[in-house]
């Protein structure tokens, strides 16, 4: 992990919120997570300075994930794909144990995240809400079989054009949103209820411009709300912390 010295306030800022949470009711913690708590897994993120959007290709990255480009440019839209977008090598970090280790406590809710790798999975949280879907689910857009994230890194090594097909001849979808997509409806209702319903919202990693997935915040009611990033978010005057330090030091308790 990147060194990032934390100024005084910082660390008087990280104490508050531990507090916060260590007095939390059972239940009445959320998680709201970005790209940038899977960074320290090292998977880039889309919009640093160095991260995935910043970078040149043949066509930018906005217009690369998008619902039109994979229809148009499927073979394309999986180089880029299976190439930059899927990180099986990658493993939870601390925040993603210390959040895992909250639920199992019953103090987090539910983790909602933007995040598509899977990760808070892995490290054992079990109420994962994933607003973008997620790498490891698959269907064939024609019959909707399912097909692994394996499947598809296989599919896409082994077609002549490199785009998965399903036996019936389908081409095999990710079950991540797409630009020019909609959020799911379920999803969305699953990330309402817990904000809504939260004490305690946690929001880390994520520069909170993404929409729909940043208007959500817009349901908390509740007593404290940190954010933990290392920029400047928008919301940052709303919340009762702003914390810019690295969310392994944050959940590292």
């Amino acid at each position: 992990m990147e060194s990032h010295p934390l100024s005084p306030q910082d660390e008087q800022s990280i104490e508050t919120l531990r507090r916060w949470i260590g007095a939390c009711k059972p239940g009445r913690m959320t998680f709201f997570g970005g790209a940038g708590v899977s960074t320290e897994s090292g998977i880039p993120d889309f919009r640093s300075s160095n991260g995935l959007f910043k970078q040149q290709f043949d066509y930018p990255p906005e217009a690369i994930v998008s619902r039109t480009f994979f229809l148009e440019h499927p073979h394309k839209f999986y180089d880029f794909y299976c190439e930059r977008m899927i990180f099986l090598d990658a493993r939870p970090n601390q925040a993603h144990r210390k959040l895992a280790e909250l639920e199992r406590q019953g103090v987090c809710q539910a983790v909602v995240t933007q995040n598509i790798d899977g990760l808070h999975q892995s490290a054992g949280s079990r109420n994962v809400v994933e607003l973008h879907g997620s790498v490891h689910r698959n269907h064939c857009v024609e019959c909707g079989r399912f097909f692994s994230v394996d499947d598809v890194l296989r599919g896409h090594a082994d077609a002549a054009d490199g785009v998965p097909r399903c036996p019936c001849g389908g081409v095999v979808k990710p079950d991540v949103v797409l630009y020019e997509e909609p959020l799911d409806e379920a999803a969305i209702e699953a990330a309402i209820s817990a904000i809504e319903t939260s004490d305690v919202l946690v929001v880390g990693g994520t520069s909170l411009n993404v929409y729909p997935a940043a208007g959500l915040l817009r349901c908390f009611r509740g007593e404290h709300l940190a954010i933990v990033n290392l920029a400047p978010t928008p919301l940052d005057r709303q919340a009762d912390l702003c914390i810019a330090a690295p969310l392994g030091k944050v959940f590292d308790f």
